[in-house]
């Protein structure tokens, strides 16, 4: 069978989400996926962003990331969102990439992509939980299948237990407070593997 194809999708400010991105295409990889890494397109202005150095550093780290677009969603067959949560929903960059796929929509091209989604925030009840569940409205507006991880691992409750997708908090040191590597890579894998089902039994 032809392999799974996932695209990463990531929006990262400090840089957290861009690791959480980096270890579900590690793990995409290691489960046999073709995999895209991929971010959406910035919008806030550069003169903000020069005012904070985690943020400026994260622009500098992602420079040569390319930029998603319809065509990668178009060719994934599972896609995985990382994102922080902005007041408790999505950040605008990711939103208005979503907005952006409403051609795709009309032709039916989103209906069953495989989609599972992570989030992160500055503190344990920031919103993480609802921004993961609002990318999940999105998806069920496409027609998507929704892979959260459940509690199908024990990596879910050292991460902090979220059924819904892995999310973490970012320390007042802008690292990572819960240990949520090995969360993510179940979730990447459980992603590819429901994918593999569902494009093994379309094609059969």
């Amino acid at each position: 069978m032809e392999k799974v194809k996932l695209a990463v999708i990531f929006y990262s400010m400090t840089g957290i989400n861009y690791q959480m991105a980096r270890w579900a295409a590690q793990a995409g990889q290691e489960a046999g996926a073709e995999v895209r890494l991929l971010k959406v397109r910035e919008l806030a202005p550069p003169e903000v962003i020069a005012k904070n150095k985690a943020w400026q550093e994260t622009v500098e780290a992602t420079k040569d990331i390319k930029e998603a677009t319809s065509e990668d969603i178009e060719w994934a067959d599972a896609i995985i969102f990382s994102a922080p949560t902005r007041f408790g929903t999505i950040p605008a960059q990711l939103k208005q990439f979503i907005d952006m796929q409403g051609g795709l929509w009309a032709q039916g091209k989103l209906t069953n992509k495989v989609v599972s989604a992570i989030s992160s925030a500055q503190n344990p009840h920031g919103g993480q939980e609802g921004t993961v569940k609002e990318i999940y409205t999105c998806m069920m507006h496409w027609g998507a299948i929704i892979v959260p991880p459940g509690y199908t691992d024990d990596s879910v409750f050292t991460a902090g237990g979220n059924p819904y997708g892995t999310t973490v908090t970012q320390g007042e040191d802008g690292k990572m407070v819960e240990d949520v590597k090995q969360a993510v890579f179940h979730q990447a894998r459980r992603t590819v593997q429901v994918a593999e089902w569902i494009k093994k039994g379309k094609n059969s």
